[in-house]
């Protein structure tokens, strides 16, 4: 018979796995006790894990058993660590998207959206006049599909659509005979007290020109009136060459609209509650207040009209604008210049910052 000898090693190695055995006991004691104290912190509900919690989870589980999970308090029960790896396994073999599907094939997007966005561009167009379009592409398609496909986008077909034209269609075909006008008002201080002051100002939606009409604190109608002869002049108005002038329907109004019905501009009323539909303007407004009126107190109409001027002029040639690529309304000579001393102009003691190069 072989004898075991026991050497002192032994006794070592049997010393360390003793001693790791009873630290990794401890540690599963205290994870069982954190537990514990979790679930009492989270009551009775449900705790809700994600996709990828219950993947780890379930791998873990599969790994114990059911025997050794109904020793261990779990934040769920054994059954459920199961049931998610017996579903993590189903989906492994799910090969259900490689099926062939019965039927016609479903159109592609990419055509789909190409059809929606003739019907939506061309409202006069018909099932078959864009079937016509997409055969100029090298795409076939039946005009019942196209009907369907636009039915399914509630789009109605070309006869009803053509009644009706979009508020975006009418802006695009008018854009460079298209003006818009507007009041905003602010507070002034006079010797009468604090006074609100109207401010009228027209603009030229595609160069983003602008102009101050008229500053009032009474805008009557004779004001008004006046004011729109101003803007129509033929000679030298601002919207001599405008073909539709964009106004809300605020009764300020009714004077300036009676004069554009005998001139050759005409007043477009913009639609009851309409939030953004003036919103070239209106952006304006909010960059004139923001960078200048709201940051200043203003002592008799005077002060106003002067920070209206330079606020003007720093729009028009010193304000860059995304929308006309990020470039100036009036640039002068000195714009791009690579060379020469870098200077700042300031307005309005330094609110408006315009910086340059600066010829030697």
């Amino acid at each position: 018979m072989l004898e075991f000898v026991l050497k002192p090693w032994h006794l070592l190695v049997l010393f360390v796995a003793s001693q790791l055995n009873r630290e990794q006991q401890r540690i599963i004691e205290y994870l069982q006790v954190e537990n514990q104290v979790l679930r009492e912190k989270l009551g009775k509900g449900r705790i809700l894990l994600n996709d990828d919690q219950r993947r780890r989870l379930a791998v873990k589980a599969k790994a114990l058993g059911r025997r050794l999970l109904r020793d261990l308090a779990t934040i769920v029960t054994p059954d459920t660590l199961l049931r998610w790896h017996r579903e993590l396994v189903a989906q492994k073999w799910d090969f259900s998207a490689l099926r062939k599907h019965v039927g016609r094939p479903r159109t592609q997007e990419e055509i789909a959206k190409l059809v929606v966005q003739m019907a939506q561009d061309n409202p006069t167009w018909g099932y078959d006049r864009i079937q016509g379009a997409l055969k100029n592409l090298g795409m076939k398609l039946s005009d019942t599909t196209i009907g369907d496909i636009l039915r399914e986008h509630g789009i109605k077909p070309a006869p009803d659509r053509q009644r009706t034209t979009t508020w975006k269609t009418f802006l695009q075909a008018h854009w460079e005979v298209l003006a818009a006008v507007d009041f905003t008002t602010i507070e002034v201080w006079t010797r009468g007290g604090l006074v609100t002051f109207c401010i009228l100002v027209a603009m030229r939606l595609s160069t983003r020109r602008i102009q101050i009409v008229g500053v009032t604190p009474n805008p009557n109608a004779a004001w008004v009136q006046q004011v729109a002869r101003n803007l129509t002049d033929c000679y030298d108005g601002f919207l001599r060459e405008s073909r539709y002038v964009l106004v809300d329907r605020d009764t300020n109004f009714l004077a300036l609209r009676s004069v554009l019905e005998g001139s050759d501009t005409k007043a477009v009323l913009l639609p009851p509650k309409s939030l953004n539909l003036n919103a070239h303007l209106e952006r304006y407004m909010r960059s004139m207040k923001s960078e200048c009126l709201s940051r200043m107190i203003f002592f008799g109409e005077k002060s106003l009209r002067r920070a209206l001027a330079e606020f003007e002029a720093h729009y028009h040639g010193e304000h860059n604008h995304q929308r006309l690529d990020n470039n100036l309304i009036e640039p002068d000579d000195e714009v791009g210049r690579a060379w020469g001393r870098v200077a700042c102009r300031n307005r309005l003691g330094g609110m408006l910052r315009y910086y340059y190069r600066k010829a030697a």
